[in-house]
């Protein structure tokens, strides 16, 4: 008898779970990276607490919850988020327009940042608005070699819809996979997005007590992605240098990017230092610095084993 009343208030309590689960509505059949990306954000959002369902039937729309990418209609005060209705969903200041994940990280992504706008803003410009410009047909990329483009991020997800020749029956089901990893990568995203935020602060303090600001020197090692992204929308920076982040005893020295959409560097080191590696004595014959490590062949990056060795082969590759 006992046994019987815990397995009915554990039936009771998943019947009260299940009722407390937010109803998500999409449109069915093939599926693309807004709704997807959409449906994983408000999955996070609700700690995967969610019902998805994947249908166009109006009669199932008006019991959701939430309603994005089908509906026709944009109407925030009601929860609901469709971008194909004549005049569309509106427009960002850049001019993109907005598809239903745009939508739905506008009015919720800001809660999976923990009210953090720049990690908010982060996100939006890297995934987000990439995502709804593919989804409007908008170009946002050309490409410099015939017939060659970028992979994007949503093909990656795109890749397990069934193709001509398989069957649509599970797509579903393969639509909620797809949802689960997304999950994962935007978790890992905002977690990524917070510790730029909190390096680029900390960049941003190594540039402002510089006394040379065409030489930064940090004492924490930061990824190239990072402090490129920073340094090189300043002004006066020409070398970074930090600890290797590979061995506490070497430091690097890369050369700053012009601005932070090329590759070019403002001031690469001197050709003749460039290819030698291993700390070979030629190296350090040329740049006259004991303890030069490498200079790579292309002249963006130079190893030496000590932060003065370093700030000297910036100092010496300025004067080049």
């Amino acid at each position: 008898m006992k046994s019987l009343k815990n397995f009915m208030m554990v039936i009771k309590k998943i019947s009260m779970l299940f009722k407390k689960r937010k109803i998500l509505v999409t449109h069915n059949g093939s599926f693309h990276a807004d709704d997807i990306f959409a449906t994983a954000t408000l999955s996070l959002l609700y700690n995967g607490s969610v019902k998805i369902v994947r249908t166009r039937d109006k009669g199932k729309i008006k019991n959701a919850d939430i309603v994005y990418d089908v509906g026709g209609i944009y109407d925030p005060s009601k929860n609901l988020f469709d971008h194909h209705q004549n005049g569309g969903a509106g427009k960002r200041e850049n001019g993109i327009e907005y598809a239903s994940f745009g939508l739905i990280w506008k009015h919720f992504g800001l809660q999976l940042c923990d009210g953090d706008k720049e990690v908010w803003e982060i996100i939006e410009d890297k995934i987000v608005a990439p995502i709804d410009a593919i989804d409007n047909g908008i170009d946002i990329v050309t490409p410099v070699y015939k017939d060659i483009m970028p992979y994007d991020l949503e093909q990656a997800f795109l890749v397990y819809s069934p193709t001509w020749e398989e069957s649509n029956d599970d797509i579903d089901k393969i639509f909620k996979e797809q949802v689960n990893k997304i999950c994962e990568l935007l978790k890992r995203e905002i977690s990524v997005a917070k510790s730029e935020v909190k390096g680029k602060n900390l960049i941003l303090d190594v540039y402002n007590n510089a006394k040379d600001k065409r030489i930064l020197i940090s004492e924490t090692p930061f990824p190239r992605y990072l402090f490129q992204k920073i340094v090189s929308e300043l002004p006066e920076p020409v070398y970074f240098i930090c600890p290797s982040g590979h061995n506490e005893v070497l430091w690097k020295i890369e050369t700053v990017r012009k601005n932070g959409h090329t590759m070019d560097s403002r001031k690469l080191f001197p050709e003749s230092w460039r290819g030698h590696f291993g700390g070979d004595s030629k190296l350090k014959e040329i740049t006259t610095v004991d303890d030069a490590m490498f200079c790579h062949r292309s002249g963006f990056l130079m190893i030496a084993k000590s932060r003065e060795g370093a700030i000297k082969l910036a100092e010496l590759a300025l004067l080049a």
